[in-house]
């Protein structure tokens, strides 16, 4: 595969439907977290029983949903900010900017009954936003231009990124730039910008990849796009390093027996937390342990708790743009999307299928 051009044109039809699936698949994943959110894997089991999560709960009121009022098969923050960005790529394209994803920010905290849920790191740059005050400056020691390390992050930005993959799936440097576009100021550490890149451009790989190994190389050369553009554009850390968490997180997967081993071994070793150095590479992961189906990915991703709605929503998306949403049991997709009906997802599809195709004229 040649690391600037991933593969061929889709038809419009094709285009469509592996959208759609995506942003599916990431929003079922979500709902299907949010009741084991800042749970550990032996309170999933004991609450919910053995096994995988098959089916949707009303989040209890110990995690950010149930606290929030939300109810059963409802997105949180991770899917409903991805699809006010997809709405926002689907109008602005190409000439899409920073200044267009903060407007989006800051509509979407005012306007989603979701944005109570949103993490640190979002919610340090709307209240900025706000306030009047210089959405750069927050979280700096001092009077210093040196911020904490693990200001920014976080997996906020990652968990959100799909759409830019689903439209500008043919490039992926083009891919990272328009990442690192929704990463900033919010998400300026390097591990953040890393792992957005590494989700954006495993979507846009599962575009037209025939295989999943392809999708991980997508991810692999989307987090090293993501460091090159930190170093330049944002900052280098002191930390754990992206690239070989995630190598980590794959050689548990491939060595793990059963699913509970492999669950349990990811927690422990690389960790589930918001932290973009733990969820995003947990994520990956899972997509690869999983062999990419849908189904079974957000399920892995549901029972492992901690941040659980945002890893079933990061690979939900891959996943479902790799393989469809036909695997999703058909009662669990009708009542997420009567749980959702603020969002129109085929409508998005369609218009980010557009900014893809490079269509001029609405469809």
């Amino acid at each position: 595969m040649k690391e600037e051009k991933i593969m061929e044109t889709l038809t419009l039809t094709k285009t469509i439907e592996k959208i759609y699936s995506g942003l599916l698949v990431a929003g079922i994943g979500d709902a299907l977290g949010a009741p084991t959110e800042q749970y550990a894997m032996s309170e999933i089991i004991a609450k919910f029983g053995e096994g995988l999560i098959d089916h949707f709960y009303t989040p209890p009121l110990d995690t950010f949903a149930g606290v929030h009022h939300g109810h059963m098969a409802e997105v949180t923050d991770d899917a409903s900010q991805m699809y006010y960005l997809a709405r926002t790529l689907a109008a602005k394209g190409e000439s899409f900017t920073n200044e267009d994803w903060l407007d989006c920010l800051v509509l979407w905290s005012e306007t989603s009954p979701k944005s109570k849920f949103m993490g640190p790191s979002t919610e340090a740059l709307v209240k900025a936003l706000q306030n009047g005050e210089d959405p750069t400056r927050f979280g700096l020691i001092g009077e210093s231009n040196r911020k904490m390390t693990n200001v920014g992050a976080t997996n906020g930005a990652a968990m959100r990124v799909a759409p830019v993959g689903m439209c500008f799936y043919g490039d992926v440097e083009k891919i990272a730039e328009y990442t690192l576009k929704t990463c900033l100021p919010s998400h300026d550490a390097s591990i953040a910008i890393e792992a957005a890149c590494a989700i954006a451009c495993g979507v846009a790989t599962a575009m037209t990849a025939q295989s999943l190994e392809v999708i991980i190389d997508g991810c692999r050369s989307g987090a090293v796009h993501g460091r090159r553009l930190a170093s330049k554009y944002a900052r280098l850390e002191a930390g754990p390093r992206f690239q070989t968490r995630m190598e980590r997180a794959l050689e548990i997967g491939a060595n793990s027996s059963n699913d509970r081993d492999f669950l349990e071994r990811l927690e422990a070793e690389i960790g589930n937390s918001v932290l973009a150095s733990e969820s995003v590479p947990c994520a990956i992961s899972i997509l690869s342990y999983g062999k990419g189906e849908p189904w079974r990915c957000i399920q892995l991703a549901a029972s492992i708790g901690n941040d659980s709605d945002s890893i079933a929503t990061m690979v939900g998306a891959i996943a479902g743009v790799f393989k469809g949403h036909q695997s999703i049991p058909k009662h669990l997709v009708t009542t997420f999307l009567n749980a959702n009906t603020d969002f129109d997802l085929h409508a998005l599809a369609t218009d980010l299928a557009q900014v893809a195709l490079g269509l001029d004229q609405p469809l």
